[in-house]
Parts: structure tokens; C-alpha cells; sequence
């Protein structure tokens, strides 16, 4: 069973660390999908997004990272035959909005399964942008994202 768990991974975080792994041990295959939130606009760019991930997945053997920049979640996951759509939950607020989405999905595609996975407690404050907004002011962000992440980061935010 391929699942797919899209994002915008602007920057990958150690919450979106643990999904993924925790993930990789539910299904066959997990792809992980750099994709463009129109809401957003990115630090990173697609090509160092994926490098920063696929860093910190290589030892999942079942783990695959891929960009998509313009397309339906739905679209994308019959392209690649996914029948799972494994998403992050941290907040109430979380799950009403990934719920809205999950209909959504459902009316577009009816074959299309979201399965919501709790962030564990340590993880269940962080966000992408929580972490660029600490790391621009020089806050310490090392617990918070995978080293090459932080490094990264610490980078793109020096004048």
C-alpha cells in the first residue's frame, strides 16, 4: 500500500520527522511531496527542500521524496498510486482544517483515504513558520529541526 504525505516543508521540522517515520512503519511505501502552498510564500526552494529531506529519510528504505509544484493532492496520488493520504494533526485547530481538506479530497475522489496521525506531545507546538520566526531573531532552533535543517536555516537567514 503506497501512502502519500504532501507538504510545504518550508522547513522540515523534527514533527515532520517523526510522521514520516512513524508512518514508514504502516505502509509499503511512503512518498514524501514537496508541494507549493499558494498561501506561502517559501524560505527554501524546492530543490534545497527536497535535499533536506532526503538527507534525513535515506535510512527509510521505503521512504521516496518528490516535488510536485502545481497539482491536486487527488491528482497526484492517482499518478503515482497512492490510496492513502497520511497527514499531521498537532491542534483542534489542525483538525478542522485537515478534516475540511479530507472531504474535500473524498468528493474529488471517493477511492482516496486520509489517515490523521496525532503529533506526539514534544512535537505538538512546532511549525514551520514558528521556527523561521525563532531563527530570524537567533533563537535557538536546534532542537526543533533535524542539524542539516538548522544549519540551513542559519544560513539563509544571515544578512
Amino acid at each position: 500500500m503506497i501512502a502519500l504525505f504532501p507538504g510545504s516543508f518550508d522547513p522540515l521540522t523534527n514533527g515532520h520527522l517523526d510522521l514520516i517515520s512513524r508512518a514508514s512503519k504502516m505502509y509499503d511505501q511512503i512518498i514524501v511531496a514537496v508541494m507549493t502552498n499558494t498561501s506561502k510564500k517559501p524560505l527554501f526552494s524546492t530543490d534545497e527542500k527536497l535535499e533536506l529531506i532526503k538527507t534525513n529519510v535515506k535510512e527509510m528504505a521505503n521512504v521516496e521524496v518528490i516535488a510536485v509544484e502545481s497539482d491536486l493532492t487527488v491528482n497526484v496520488m492517482n499518478k503515482l498510486g497512492a490510496t492513502v493520504l497520511v497527514r499531521g494533526v498537532r491542534d483542534v485547530k489542525d483538525f478542522e482544517y485537515e478534516r475540511e481538506i479530507a472531504a474535500m479530497n473524498s468528493q474529488l475522489d471517493g477511492q482516496i483515504e486520509t489517515i490523521l496521525l496525532l503529533a506526539r506531545p514534544e512535537y505538538s507546538f512546532l511549525s514551520s513558520s514558528m521556527i523561521k520566526e525563532v531563527g530570524q531573531f537567533h533563537g535557538d532552533i536546534t532542537k526543533f529541526v533535524p542539524a542539516n535543517v538548522a544549519a540551513a536555516l542559519n544560513q539563509k537567514l544571515e544578512r
